[in-house]
């Protein structure tokens, strides 16, 4: 049989299991939007491409599933580079459906024409133009695969506008093979072998996981690593929930504003177990310096994050979830001997860094912001899924709230993009109805895509919005306390909205805490209303997050006060 380009498409996406799409209209996607409402697909219009993209960042992270948007030509277009930029330093399977101008108007300036596939070339897995609709289903299913396969990303996938319209044959798709793209999901066994020696020698062990761990669905099997060997566990931000925040062998965070116990852990270990991350610059400080005591094994399913940043004593390329279980069946067969006695130092070690240095502050007559987040951590049990803006919001939320269950945190980790918190809060409801989300932001990123409170209140998403309101671009205020002299330029934000009233004409909730005890009852209440709310705390106007690593320093030279 015969279909339009447009058809074709909402057949593909149905057979890879699409049932919601994030998106905004226009004339380049004309066509498939008209298709697209035939369908039983759910979509979801959003007032901004770029939010588009974050929702189904949310979406993907919070539901397992590949996140879809769909925008027009042009601005459209542009205004996804954001979105896609933060799902591709993240490793999040998003697949980006643009439109574009017609075939023979490519290359003639022609109205809403860009290159968006030039654009996006540094910032995807991979990116198409199709120039035929023949080709059109193939290359969607192809995105598909990419998108979620190996070190999973954004795919960008441009179709020019004769090419929706054009009738051709479809039929039934092969299984997708690209014969240059072989992601390598086993390990060497040979390297695991390795692995277990120097488990069996080391004396001050620490495994490292980040958001590999989370990706590859692994949580579980690095829990059980670390407990049968007894060595105590760090993450990256984007690590977080990877392993259970309460359990005696969490250190924390590691890096800039990592805790105490995790920098100096990390600092004088002798086997450091890195797990599904990149070594981050936020993580390793001077690298040089980055654990420099310690043999080093790096397990990642990219080969090229391997020594990309950090030299290795031991390089295995493969899937977390895979590598770790063939680990836990060679710690059970290997004889592990004294292991528990020859921990017990390192251990105590570790108890005492715990003890002295603790993440602290005193709360007084004005609102502490951690205050706010341990609050928040309390009332909802740790149960909540937890989204966040950038800056001092993000930090304190990745230090004061305590994320046992992956998923259960999402942030724009290496973008730190601002305006993230809002549409990726819209998704991950979407995604988990039954759930209680919240977005913890600042004063100044909820601002960025403030607009999709919109689309919160149209489809009855409840999500919750904390502002940290002080009055300040908080984190860059605090490097300029810090490095410049208090030479505060352009980081006040001189006139600020009114967040009550700015809620209730969206149509939402709004309440505020101007004094510390009113925090958990406006917490309290605006966690119980049934719609979107938007609760504001006045916290303190120059609260720093500490401990903090000055930039190029090593992670063992903090600052705590």
């Amino acid at each position: 049989m015969k279909y339009t380009g447009a058809q074709i498409l909402m057949k593909v996406l149905q057979d890879e299991g699409v049932d919601l799409i994030f998106g905004y209209p226009g004339a380049a996607v004309i066509d498939i939007y008209d298709e697209l409402a035939r369908t039983d697909i759910r979509h979801i219009t959003v007032r901004h491409e770029q939010a588009a993209v974050h929702a189904a960042d949310g979406y993907a992270r919070a539901s397992g599933k590949v996140g879809v948007c769909l925008v027009t030509s042009g601005p459209g277009a542009t205004n996804t580079v954001t979105g896609i930029a933060s799902a591709y330093m993240d490793s999040i399977p998003v697949v980006v459906i643009s439109g574009q101008v017609p075939t023979h108007l490519i290359g003639n300036d022609a109205f809403q024409e860009v290159d968006i596939v030039g654009i996006t070339r540094p910032c995807t897995k991979h990116n198409y133009l199709i120039k035929q609709t023949e080709d059109l289903a193939r290359i969607v299913r192809e995105a598909f695969y990419i998108a979620r396969s190996g070190r999973p990303g954004p795919v960008l996938i441009d179709i020019p506008k004769d090419v929706a319209k054009k009738t051709v044959s479809y039929g039934v798709q092969k299984e997708v093979k690209i014969r240059s793209y072989n992601p390598t999901y086993n390990p060497h066994m040979k390297q695991l072998q390795k692995v277990i020696h120097l488990i069996k020698s080391a004396e001050r062990p620490v495994i490292f996981a980040g958001g590999g761990v989370i990706l590859s669905k692994s949580s579980r099997e690095l829990t059980e690593f670390a407990r049968k060997t007894r060595i105590p566990v760090t993450t990256s931000l984007m690590g977080l929930g990877a392993f259970p925040g309460t359990d005696p062998l969490w250190l924390g965070m590691i890096g800039m504003h990592g805790t105490y116990r995790a920098n100096k852990s990390t600092s004088g270990c002798d086997l450091l177990i890195a797990i599904g991350t990149r070594f981050d610059d936020r993580v390793t400080g001077k690298t040089d310096a980055f654990a420099s005591q310690a043999n080093i094994v790096h397990i990642d399913i990219d080969p090229t994050s391997i020594r990309k940043n950090i030299g290795v004593t031991i390089p295995i390329v493969g899937d977390c979830k895979i590598t770790l279980n063939h680990l836990n069946r060679l710690v059970d067969e290997a004889d592990l001997g004294d292991i528990p006695k020859k921990r017990e130092k390192w251990l105590r070690q570790i108890e005492e860094w715990k003890s002295t240095q603790q993440l602290a502050y005193e709360q007084g007559n004005v609102i502490k912001p951690q205050y706010v987040i341990e609050k928040l951590y309390e009332l909802t049990r740790g149960e909540a899924i937890i989204t966040t803006e950038v800056g001092q919001s993000q930090m304190w939320t990745a230090q004061y709230y305590h994320f046992d269950k992956p998923d259960h945190f999402i942030t724009s980790g290496g973008l730190g993009c601002m305006g993230f918190g809002l549409p990726a809060a819209i998704g991950a409801q979407i995604a988990c109805p039954d759930k209680l989300v919240v977005d913890v932001a600042g004063d100044g990123s909820i601002q960025m895509n403030i607009q999709e409170m919109a689309t919160a209140v149209e489809y009855g998403l409840a999500v919750k919005i904390v502002i940290l309101n002080n009055g300040y671009l908080g984190m860059v205020r605090q490097w300029q306390e810090l490095f410049y002299e208090k030479r505060y330029a352009y980081t006040k934000i001189g006139h600020m909205p009114d967040f009550i009233k700015l809620a209730e004409a969206y149509g939402a909730a709004g309440l505020r805490a101007t004094k510390p005890e009113e925090v958990i009852s406006v917490l309290s209440e605006g966690l119980s209303i049934p719609k979107p709310v938007m609760m504001e705390f006045l916290v303190d106007p120059e609260e720093c997050v500490y401990p903090m690593v000055p930039a190029g320093a090593p992670i063992s030279e903090m600052l705590l006060v």
